[in-house]
């Protein structure tokens, strides 16, 4: 293809365009220069220039240096803007997927901070020097906290259920009921995921109600079954006239007929939420006592450790998940894992009050409310409105759906409640709230209490600004 060189009037109009360097040094740009260095600048002033360049020849709009600097400064505010920022969470959601799940304890957060500095031996036996089996201790907690034989620890729960059915039926049939077949969020579907690891899906029973005779009919029927899977609706809940087959049943089918039972067990918790009123969520010992194969979950969720997935199952099945090539591809990394080794430290040592997520759910009503009391009482005297308000919370990250957790919030009425959560989701620290009925709400169930004082210094700069409320 030949290309036209530009022509006299065009050349004209380039030679209006500021050069690079001009604008790279411009006044204007200190602050972005001593934040990203120079060389950073020049490249973010060649991508402006170069765009001025197309408005110019596109459509004869003449460049000007102030424009150009206007647009690096924009795109810098743009590329601090899209950083991760500290977060208060005053939502009444403790397990938030967009403000990052589980919050960590102090333990862990050390336990990170002393890996991070140095090296550490992840894959090494400090013993007799040579390589080690990595996430050994992970594997061997996770087996001694829900019973089973043997563990392996993935990237995410997602990640988890794929290994399992890339490794233990790609190439052949997985049944899974209609009633089961969930997105979780981001847009992902257990049939898509299913589809990834190259097995076919076979569909039994209906939205509503699946009997252990839809399975057992696929298993007549299709005599290329690997898996019978079992998922775990933890974002939604059925009632009426629904119905499916006990989970102990379910496995004592597969086992007659010689398939395997995987359980996508979503949330995974290791310790029992009914005494605390929360009774949907299955405990992941209780799966493997019910004789699942394998069982899948997340290790962020109510667990409330760093984002990981588990396998928990019979040791041979969980070695042949282990050596599948994909597992080296979604293998935990090294903060993550040290992270979860502190988190599972606690639970062995039944030191549950280490794991924020749980001392959130666990947290009596009445300690609530005390708690929400004393910040109304900090605000009105700094002439900030608030008063006590009984609300419903959730345990968020896709489990525990539609089970009440009854929390308190302070609830702040003013004339623009929408535009006050928005100064305190910019301000700092940033801080997620609720508006609601033309309040806005701050849940004290999900606030942590070490982060009391940050949050009514940010609710007081926001209401007192002009605009604030």
């Amino acid at each position: 293809m030949t290309v036209r060189p530009p022509s006299a009037a065009s050349r004209a109009l380039l030679r209006l365009l500021p050069k690079v360097d001009l604008v790279a040094d411009d006044a204007r740009l200190t602050t972005a220069s001593q934040q990203l260095g120079r060389a950073t600048v020049m490249v973010l002033a060649r991508r402006a220039v170069d765009d001025a360049r197309a408005r110019l020849l596109s459509d004869g709009r003449e460049p000007s240096l102030d424009a150009v600097v206007a647009a690096v400064n924009a795109e810098v505010e743009a590329l601090f803007a899209s950083r991760a920022r500290r977060v208060i969470n005053a939502t009444g959601v403790i397990l938030h997927t967009n403000l990052g799940r589980a919050p960590l304890g102090q333990a862990v957060v050390q336990a990170l901070a002393d890996s991070a500095v140095g090296y550490t031996s992840i894959e090494l036996d400090l013993n007799t020097g040579k390589r080690g089996q990595r996430a050994a201790f992970a594997h061997r907690a996770l087996a001694l906290l829900t019973g089973a034989p043997a563990a392996l620890v993935v990237n995410n729960n997602a990640a988890a259920v794929l290994l399992v059915l890339t490794a233990l039926a790609q190439g052949r049939g997985v049944v899974v009921s209609r009633g089961e077949q969930v997105e979780i969020g981001g847009g992902f579907r257990v049939p898509e995921v299913l589809q990834r690891s190259g097995a076919r899906m076979i569909e039994v029973g209906t939205t509503n109600r699946t009997r252990l005779s839809d399975y057992a009919r696929a298993l007549d029927e299709n005599d290329d079954v690997a898996v019978l899977l079992r998922v775990h609706r933890g974002n939604f809940r059925q009632t009426g006239f629904v119905a499916r087959p006990d989970l102990t049943a379910l496995a004592q089918l597969a086992r007659a007929r010689g398939v395997l039972l995987v359980k996508d067990l979503g949330g995974g918790a290791l310790v029992d939420l009914a005494p605390f009123g929360l009774h949907g969520e299955p405990l992941a010992r209780a799966c493997v006592a019910a004789g699942v194969h394998l069982t899948c979950f997340s290790s962020d969720k109510v667990l409330g450790g760093p984002q990981g997935g588990v396998v928990v199952g019979a040791s041979d099945l969980v070695a042949r998940v282990a050596r599948d090539p994909l597992a080296r591809a979604l293998r935990l990394g090294r903060l993550p894992l040290v992270a979860l080794e502190a988190t599972l430290t606690a639970y062995l040592a039944g030191e549950f009050q280490q794991v924020p997520a749980l001392c959130a759910i666990q947290t009596p009503i009445d300690q609530v409310r005390t708690r929400v009391e004393g910040w109304c009482a900090r605000l009105r005297a700094a002439g900030v409105e608030a008063q006590p308000q009984a609300i419903v919370a959730a345990v968020g990250g896709g489990t525990l759906a539609e089970e009440p957790l009854h929390s308190v919030a302070a609830a702040i009425r003013c004339a623009r409640p929408s535009a006050l959560a928005a100064r305190l989701r910019c301000g700092e620290p940033a801080v997620m709230a609720r508006v609601h009925n033309d309040a806005v709400l701050l849940d004290g169930r999900s606030v942590r209490p070490d982060e009391a004082s940050a949050l009514m210094r940010a609710v007081i700069a926001a209401a007192s600004a002009k605009d604030g409320g």
